[in-house]
C-alpha cells in the first residue's frame, strides 16, 4: 500500500459510507478519534444537512435532509495513521480520491456548504406577485386556479382568490401549495 503523505496539511475530505449510516459513522469516528489519540490529526466530522419545508396533510413541517446522502466530511491531516483510523471505521467504504490517496475538498465548496447548512430558517421563494394567476397543487382546493391577492413572506403564506359558485373566495395557502401558471 502506498504511504500517505501529509502534503496538504489540515484539509477537508469526503468519505463514502453506506447510505443511511452517516450519523453512525460520524459517532464511530468521534469515539475512534478519542480512543486512538487522533485529536491532533483528525479535527472535525460533519454530516452535511439542511432544513427543508415539507407539506403533508396540509400541515407545514420543517425537516432536516442530508445534503449528500452516503457521504461524511472530515477535516484532518492525512497520514498513514489517520488514514487507517478513518478507512477502517465500520460502514466506511473509502475516501473520495484516486486509488488510496484522498483528494481534498476545495475551500470554496466547504464555505458554500457551511453557508447552506447555516441557514436557520429555510426559505421558499415564490415568483408571483399580487394579480398573478396560480394553480393550487395541494390541499382541498387542489387543481383549482385563482389569482394571488396578498403575499405574506414572513409566514410563507399567500392569499388566492378562487372562483367558486360564481364568486371569488379568498383562500389562504402555503407557498408550497401553489404554482405559477
Amino acid at each position: 500500500m502506498p504511504k500517505q503523505i501529509a502534503k496538504h496539511g489540515r484539509r477537508w475530505y469526503a468519505i463514502h459510507t453506506y447510505s443511511g449510516y452517516e450519523e453512525n459513522v460520524a459517532e464511530n469516528l468521534h469515539q475512534r478519534i478519542d480512543t486512538m489519540d487522533m485529536e491532533d490529526k483528525i479535527f472535525n466530522v460533519l454530516v452535511p444537512k439542511e432544513k427543508k419545508i415539507k407539506i403533508k396533510n396540509g400541515k407545514r413541517r420543517v425537516t432536516e435532509e442530508k445534503v449528500f446522502p452516503g457521504y461524511v466530511l472530515i477535516e484532518m491531516i492525512v497520514t498513514d495513521d489517520s488514514w487507517y483510523v478513518v478507512r477502517n471505521t465500520p460502514n466506511v467504504t473509502g475516501f473520495i480520491g484516486t486509488g488510496t490517496t484522498p483528494t481534498p475538498v476545495s475551500e470554496e465548496e466547504i464555505t458554500a456548504l457551511q453557508k447552506r447548512m447555516g441557514l436557520s430558517e429555510p426559505e421558499y421563494k415564490l415568483d408571483v406577485e399580487p394579480g398573478s394567476p396560480v394553480q393550487i397543487t395541494d390541499g382541498p382546493f387542489k387543481n383549482f386556479e385563482g389569482k394571488v391577492s396578498e403575499i405574506d413572506h414572513a409566514r410563507g403564506k399567500v392569499k388566492v382568490l378562487v372562483n367558486m359558485f360564481g364568486r371569488e373566495t379568498p383562500v389562504e395557502l402555503d407557498f408550497l401549495q401553489v404554482k405559477k401558471i
